[in-house]
């Protein structure tokens, strides 16, 4: 047998097994070299590194900040408000061993179950602590501080750093949506009708008001008028008393005339009057016919 078809086999094991042996950690992960399940090493800086082929094998986890969602939790605060919270969490995996030996082989997703257990815990603890309007305010902060604080303790043991804790929403739940906007309703109904009822009460105040003030304009402008009138009366009848006094026949005669003017307007020319009446004194003539 030729030796060189004896050597290029060999040659090829050998690679392949020098391949096998190593390995790459990427800067954003983590790996644990297992042999026969049991933790040898850890590797936390990137770059090349290596395992005994066929007996150990490496299991890699991300050293990224990672992002959990917790499913939407109903809580009861203090004042026994039904309140369905909806939070998220940001964590980190800090010790590679300690998370391999609390999950096994469950990895990542069943870190994320038992910390989502913790995070549930620890919002119904926080929340149900305080009233619906510390938690619905815009100043919940503390309540966050709260609730991460007591998640992280816990979620040491999982070899977890939990860095952040935050509330997306917190809603009624559905039952309770109508009844609240039902209540919200009667309630801007019942403002609408006190400023309605304010607004006809201030309109009456001006409209009493308008009202006496017309009252006393055309009251005054009356008074007014009537003084004018008065005045004007007596200006008249001291014209009438000077033209009087100063000829009193010329005076006589402008009234008898003025009275005729008056007697026999229109068809109104055929009056009955007794033969000694002085009506038409002025009228009469003492030439004989």
């Amino acid at each position: 047998m030729n030796r060189s078809t004896l050597i290029l086999p060999i040659i090829v094991i050998v690679i392949a097994g020098l391949l096998s042996s190593i390995f790459i950690v990427d800067e954003r992960q983590k790996a644990l070299v297992l042999q026969f399940g049991r933790v040898v090493s850890v590797k936390e800086d990137p770059g090349l590194a290596f395992k005994i082929p066929l007996i150990q094998e490496v299991v890699t986890y991300d050293d990224r900040i990672l992002s959990r969602d917790v499913d939407p939790l109903e809580v009861t605060p203090l004042d026994d408000r039904r309140l369905v919270v909806d939070a998220f969490a940001r964590y980190r995996i800090t010790d590679v061993e300690l998370f391999r030996q609390a999950v096994g082989t469950g990895g990542e997703a069943a870190a994320a179950r038992r910390l989502d257990g913790i995070l549930r815990s620890e919002l119904r603890e926080v929340l149900g602590s305080v009233s619906s309007n510390d938690i619905l305010s815009t100043d919940r902060a503390a309540l966050m501080l709260r609730i991460r604080n007591g998640a992280i303790s816990e979620a040491r043991a999982l070899g977890i750093e939990v860095i952040d804790v935050r509330l997306k929403r917190t809603d009624l739940p559905r039952e309770n949506l109508e009844a609240t906007f039902a209540r919200m309703r009667a309630e801007r109904e019942r403002e609408a009708t006190d400023e309605r009822a304010r607004g006809r009460e201030a309109a009456q105040r001006i409209t009493a008001l308008a009202d006496r003030t017309v009252v006393e304009l055309t009251s005054d402008a009356q008074r007014q008028a009537e003084i004018a009138r008065g005045e004007a009366d007596a200006e008249r009848n001291a014209i009438f008393a000077g033209a009087f006094g100063s000829d009193p026949e010329f005076f006589e005669f402008y009234r008898s005339l003025t009275a005729y003017q008056r007697a026999l307007q229109g068809n109104n020319s055929t009056m009955i009057l007794s033969p000694d009446s002085e009506f038409f004194d002025y009228l009469k003539s003492d030439t004989p016919q």
